[in-house]
This record gives C-alpha cells, sequence and structure tokens, in this order.
C-alpha cells in the first residue's frame, strides 16, 4: 500500500467513525424527544445544513426500539471528534431534564 492509498484509507476510516458519531447524537436526540437538527443549529449557527446529520436523521429508529444511549456515552464521542459546542449544548439538555 503507498502513501497515497493509505492516506485514503484513513480518511476513509475517519469518515465511517464521524458517521457513526452522528448518528449515536441523533439518535440520542430523538430518545430524548428531541430535534437533532435544532441542537446542531444551536451549537453550530453559522453553518449551513449538515448533510450527514440528514442521512443520520433517516437512519435513527423511534425511541420504543432504541437501546438506551447514556448521556456520558454521546458526551465523550462528541470529545472525541471535538465537538466540543455541541457537546455544551447537550449538557444544557442534560441540565433541563434534571
Amino acid at each position: 500500500m503507498n502513501s497515497k492509498e493509505l492516506e485514503e484509507k484513513i480518511i476513509q476510516n475517519y469518515q465511517g467513525e464521524e458517521k457513526m458519531m452522528i448518528l449515536i447524537f441523533a439518535q440520542w436526540c430523538i430518545n430524548h424527544d428531541l430535534n437533532p437538527e435544532e441542537l446542531y443549529l444551536r451549537a453550530y449557527p453559522n453553518q449551513s445544513a449538515n448533510h450527514a446529520l440528514k442521512e443520520a436523521v433517516e437512519l435513527v429508529v423511534p425511541k420504543e426500539e432504541s437501546g438506551e444511549i447514556s448521556d456520558q456515552t454521546l458526551l465523550g464521542v462528541l470529545s472525541l471528534f471535538g465537538n466540543d459546542e455541541l457537546a455544551f449544548i447537550v449538557t444544557e439538555e442534560i441540565n433541563k431534564m434534571k
């Protein structure tokens, strides 16, 4: 495998993991009766619509069919990808639930 192929493989792996993070976020929102797109826009108001988030929203299941996603799991995953602004908004929502 040459360096170009290796670079492409690393990018593909990262993008796959990023999609999983977005799906976890979207499912957590649905499980808590929150709109993932609204939360995302609160965190990143200057960004246009997020295509990956729209795809994830199409893949989520109703909360009755979903397994539980703990708050800490979501915050940990967001942290791994440097989504501090989104983690802040999620933390605000967690505090409202208490």
